[in-house]
């Protein structure tokens, strides 16, 4: 396919190529709704900690256990009950995930979203009405498969509909969204946990239904993916889309080249490469193969997770009262305000500093913290000194994770596949994240648990060699995306190495003027027949 040389953007000037509309007000806040899944997924992930240390939960789902003492009552779960309760919801969102990435493909992204809203609801139905531990962990399985719709095709969603000079930022924001949700558990947790009746769970489970009504509520007044219509050869649906996301009449210049070059990439692309599962494992480790960026996307989401921060989210409550510190819930409720006040620095970082930057020095950051927490806690066991500098420092480290780690790491995921694969490369990322979240959430219990390995703050040496690994893996195998659209992203993937990345300036266009004509005709047609949406100025907020 022939390719026009044009002028276009240098990403290190922050210069806005003329393919893409001025970010406007309007459009940035409909991209930015997507975000709100984060909320659902946070919530779902969080709540689960408080549940477990409270003591009604732990008459009504423990066995008579004198010896154990966190016991309420001599009643407490065993520590298999406890790893399932709280891993399973792990091992649905895998599955999920998986299943979301054709579905994606077939019915859209939007619509599997919705689809996932449904199916998590049906999962906190059973969730509220279990009073034992058969019940609550299908309930959390199913719940999780939802889940893992939301979480794979959200980011899909927002990567493809953002505008390239915000897109990190407006991903970010799904990651921002993700600690709103754990601290709105924290905040419930707390609320109830003194009740002795079945309102101290049930109400901290039934709330989560309501962020999938407003989710999926919401998102029937969104535009599908314009990619999404590109895939499906529908052009006219995918100006509509453009047109309502980037706030610009359909028959805008602005719609025309932006839509002109989406076209000609995917018909390149397209020349190379089918949309099976099995091409996402074509072309080896060559700088154009979708197997290294499927490597890639899937060790990025398993080194997010072995940063080891859900410990803190999942088993934080319980752990604090192994330690021996008061107020664990309270405790709690302060982790998880840090991660919220934390998280929206990436916001500016992510655009200005770059994905690279801020995964390497954010793994520094972090291991640096952990290793200082099991040291002081290993020389000096349950003394304030150790408590307090356990506290302090889980706070420092929940800062380097949710300013970096947190948000970027789906940044990279939603930028690195090609179209024609890239509903299934992010559902394969996302599902390797599940796979992690599920085995951490699984081992986690046997090594602090008193009666297991006993760990203590010596587990603080585990997460510490594994952010070490962090570093070695940002520094040698993650590219700089920052500035650049999807489709320029892949053009850099086959020219650079990780190494020089941040150096590559996009230098041509696919759209040839064939493509340019196709979609001329197509827009002009459209404005005739009056489908122009959005404002008819181009005022840039």
């Amino acid at each position: 396919m022939g390719k026009s040389w044009a002028p276009s953007s240098n990403r290190n000037t922050g210069e806005v190529s003329r393919v893409e509309a001025p970010v406007t007000l309007r459009g940035y806040l409909l991209c930015a709704f997507a975000a709100f899944g984060g909320i659902l997924f946070g919530y779902d992930s969080g709540y689960i900690s408080g549940v477990l240390a409270m003591n009604y939960f732990k008459m009504q789902f423990g066995s008579p256990n004198s010896t154990d003492d966190n016991a309420y009552n001599g009643y407490i779960y065993a520590t298999w009950q406890k790893s399932l309760i709280t891993s399973i919801l792990s091992c649905g969102t895998f599955f999920g995930a998986l299943f979301a990435g054709s579905l994606a493909d077939w019915i859209g992204r939007r619509s599997t979203i919705i689809a996932g809203c449904g199916v998590f609801s049906v999962g906190v139905a059973l969730q509220v009405a279990s009073t034992s531990v058969g019940l609550l962990v299908p309930g959390r399985l199913i719940a999780g498969i939802g889940v893992g719709f939301v979480s794979a095709i959200i980011i899909l969603y927002m990567s493809e509909v953002a505008p390239k000079a915000v897109r990190g930022a407006i991903v970010s924001g799904y990651q921002f969204s993700i600690t709103i949700g754990l601290l709105l558990a924290s905040c419930v947790d707390q609320g109830t946990h003194g009740r002795m009746d079945s309102g101290s769970y049930r109400i901290p489970m039934s709330i989560q239904w309501v962020w999938a009504l407003i989710l999926g509520t919401g998102l029937f007044l969104l535009p599908e993916s314009p990619r999404y219509w590109v895939k499906e050869d529908r052009y006219d649906k995918a100006a509509y889309a453009l047109s309502v996301l980037r706030g610009q009449p359909v028959d805008s210049q602005y719609i025309k080249d932006e839509l002109a070059e989406l076209v000609a990439n995917y018909r390149y692309e397209m020349e190379n490469m089918q949309s099976s599962w099995l091409d996402c494992f074509r072309g080896g480790w060559a700088p154009s193969g979708n197997l290294r960026r499927v490597c890639l996307g899937m060790a990025m989401q398993m080194m997010q997770q072995w940063t080891g921060v859900n410990f803190i989210f999942y088993y934080g409550t319980t752990f604090f009262q192994q330690v021996g510190m008061k107020n664990s819930f309270t405790i709690s409720i302060i982790t998880t305000v840090v991660n919220v006040a934390s998280t929206p620095i990436s916001f500016w970082t992510v655009e200005k500093l770059g994905r690279r930057t801020l995964l390497i020095y954010g793994a520094i950051g972090m291991l640096v913290c952990e290793f200082i927490i099991a040291i002081v806690g290993t020389v000096d066991p349950g003394s304030q000194a150790a408590n307090l500098c356990l506290i302090v420092f889980t706070c420092f480290y929940i800062f380097f994770f949710a300013s970096t780690w947190g948000p970027t790491a789906w940044v990279v995921i939603g930028e690195i596949f090609p179209l024609p694969i890239r509903a299934k490369g992010v559902a394969l990322s996302t599902a390797s994240n599940w796979l992690w979240n599920f085995v951490i959430g699984e081992i986690t219990p046997y090594m602090v648990d008193s009666d297991q390995g006993d760990l203590k703050c010596k587990v603080f040496f585990v997460w510490g060699t594994t952010c070490t690994l962090c570093v070695f893996f940002a520094y040698f195998f993650v590219p700089e995306t920052k500035g650049l659209s999807l489709e320029q992203v892949d053009r850099m993937l086959e020219e650079t190495t990780p190494r020089t990345s941040s150096m590559w300036i996009p230098h041509d266009t696919f759209a040839d003027q064939t493509t340019r004509d196709d979609v001329e005709k197509m827009t002009n047609k459209m404005g005739a027949d009056n489908l122009e949406v959005g404002t008819t100025h181009t005022t840039q907020a």
